[in-house]
């Protein structure tokens, strides 16, 4: 048991959408990602999807609505809503997700962003 340094994890990487995992609880994952630009529009069956915004402005698209989600804010995606997260102008975003851990990274979809194996670190 150790505490974690957030800004020291988001330091350690730099992909973007490439989630890295940073704890496990029970059968729930917390991650930290770094975004940029339009990632995929996908769902998640099974699972709902918690992000966190530590740095700039989240913009959630859903079909009907775009909620943005600036620094602080959490936004829970839940389970067979389909969405595509995105920033605006260029601008870099970080995340932390929390969701279980058999949650597929870009849910029903299989496309070139999709990651199969979040690094630990």
């Amino acid at each position: 048991m150790k505490a974690i340094n957030l800004n020291q994890k988001f330091s350690s990487f730099s992909q973007h959408w490439h989630p890295h995992q940073i704890a496990v609880v029970d059968d729930m994952q917390v991650l930290l990602a770094k975004i940029k630009g339009e990632f995929v529009w996908h769902k998640h069956i099974e699972e709902d999807e918690l992000f966190f915004v530590k740095k700039g402005t989240l913009e959630m698209h859903f079909r009907d609505k775009i909620e943005l989600v600036k620094e602080g804010e959490i936004i829970v995606v839940p389970k067979g809503v389909e969405h595509c997260p995105k920033t605006k102008d260029g601008e870099e975003v970080h995340v932390l997700l929390f969701e279980k851990l058999t949650t597929a990274h870009t849910g029903n979809v299989n496309h070139e962003k999709t990651v199969l194996n979040y690094p630990k670190i």
